[in-house]
């Protein structure tokens, strides 16, 4: 074999494995590539994409729960002011029925007085009676009598 002919093959050899290189593989392979890169940008893009939408998120939700902080803020100043006004009407309440039960006390310990001083009016109305009797030594008609006695009654 002459080294002409081996360097000619090897060069033909050569040169037809560059074609099916550069045609065959090389064009899928750089597509290939291509594609990954793309695929690549556009995963970073969306990557950024997303890094921006969880940062407005996540301010969304700071606002909500400083909106929702203050509703609640809001409800319990609502509801310790209700609460205040539902213990000054129980006091006014209970001021108000202790002094109407003072007043019906005060009334009765009235009522009681008036009555003992009317017992105590009788029972003197009646000593005097007796006592007169003993002194005139006769007996009054309380019935005839009863208008005396009644100023007698009232002047005591």
């Amino acid at each position: 074999m002459n080294i002409n002919f081996t360097l000619l093959a090897q060069a033909l050899a050569f040169a037809g494995l560059i074609w099916i290189i550069a045609t065959k593989i090389w064009p899928p392979l750089m597509n290939a590539i291509e594609e990954r890169q793309q695929k690549i940008a556009e995963g970073l893009a969306a990557a950024d994409r997303s890094q921006k939408d969880l940062a407005q998120a996540q301010e969304k939700v700071n606002e909500a729960l400083k909106e929702a902080r203050t509703k609640a803020n809001e409800i319990i100043d609502q509801a310790h002011a209700r609460a205040n006004q539902i213990v000054d009407a129980a006091r006014n309440e209970a001021i108000t029925e202790a002094t109407r039960q003072k007043e019906l006390a005060q009334a009765e310990i009235d009522a009681a007085a008036n009555r003992a001083r009317e017992d105590l009016r009788k029972q003197v109305s009646a000593l005097a009676v007796t006592g007169a009797e003993k002194l005139l030594k006769r007996e009054i008609d309380a019935n005839a009598h009863k208008a005396l006695l009644d100023e007698l009654a009232s002047e005591i």
